[in-house]
């Protein structure tokens, strides 16, 4: 083959990473992307300044409302590089048609960064170390929501009021281990609340209404640990927060979170070595995951 060809392949293969999605991954939900030109950036974490409502009316001849600003705290860092390859051996390429051995190897190391990326997600906002006192509540004994006496509504509402009170912006995101969801669809005090028989299961589309969240999905994504055990990466929590829906976003909009990534990093390309026999499929991106407003989210843990 020779090296024009090479060339498309790569090309084309990067395409197909780019446009690769699985729908057990939900971090997105929570850090939607921004797109950086240069590896070291600024980031920025917001503070109600953000989220506030100023005094903007003026009469004839009078001063201007001149905002007091109250600062923001701004540190700089550099994105990550993340690299994923996978080995092909010259007999198996000869055994098979080669784009479409090449086409699974991308699928692979392309999933394999992407579960990493949920991963580094779901381990931030499921860490209580990230959130202030007032932003967290650990759950116990009959206040589970697999209990029968425990009351979801009061508890997320609460959870929506300590969000308001320090953002001015009630949560409209809400993500949840399956574990939890699994407790909230069958929860007795849920089903009193629609009205349902005690057989109904409550559905993600009536948990919108009862919450008054616009958007609410399940993580259901697993790794395998040191052990070789299948782990879920979003474990029996849920957390809710204020996600912006922009079309385009930069790192001056406030949100609770972002993903920052170099702009069009994500990449796959192939190299040879142990005398050429053996080709690798390599993937790479470039980006970290930051929390950039935690006072806007808000973790129900042990759910």
């Amino acid at each position: 083959m020779g090296r024009l060809e090479d060339l498309r392949i790569n090309a084309y293969l990067s395409k197909v990473a780019r446009g690769y999605s699985n729908s057990a991954f939900i971090a997105e939900n929570l850090f939607p992307t921004i797109e950086s030109e240069l590896e070291k950036i600024d980031i920025f974490e917001f503070n109600k300044e953000a989220f506030q409502v100023y005094d903007t009316e003026r009469s004839i001849r009078a001063n201007s409302n001149v905002i007091s600003p109250k600062g923001f705290t701004k540190k700089t860092t550099t994105l990550t590089e993340h690299d994923l390859a996978y080995p092909l051996d010259y007999r198996e390429q000869e055994e098979s048609k080669i784009v479409k051995l090449q086409l699974h190897a991308t699928n692979v190391v392309t999933e394999g960064l992407k579960l990493k990326h949920e991963k580094q997600c779901a381990d931030l906002v499921q860490n209580p170390d990230n959130y202030a006192t007032e932003n967290k509540i650990i759950l116990s004994g009959s206040s589970r929501f697999s209990d029968p006496g425990s009351d979801p509504e009061k508890i997320i509402d609460d959870a929506k009021s300590a969000i308001a009170g320090k953002v001015a912006q009630e949560p409209n995101t809400m993500v949840m281990g399956y574990e939890a969801f699994k407790d909230l669809k069958k929860n007795e005090n849920l089903r009193k609340l629609v009205g349902s028989s005690s057989t109904r299961i409550i559905t993600l589309e009536l948990m919108k209404e009862i919450f008054d969240v616009e958007k609410i999905v399940v993580g259901k994504s697993v790794f395998v640990n040191e052990q070789n055990q299948f782990v879920k990466v979003w474990g029996n929590n849920i957390v809710l927060a204020y996600v912006p829906t922009l079309n385009s976003r930069t790192e001056y909009d406030p949100s609770f979170a972002y993903t920052v990534k170099k702009k069009e990093a994500l990449k796959i390309d192939e190299y040879s070595k142990e005398g050429n026999k053996v080709k690798y499929i390599r993937a790479t991106d470039i980006y970290t995951p930051f929390l950039v407003g935690p006072d806007a989210g808000y973790l129900i843990a042990n759910a």
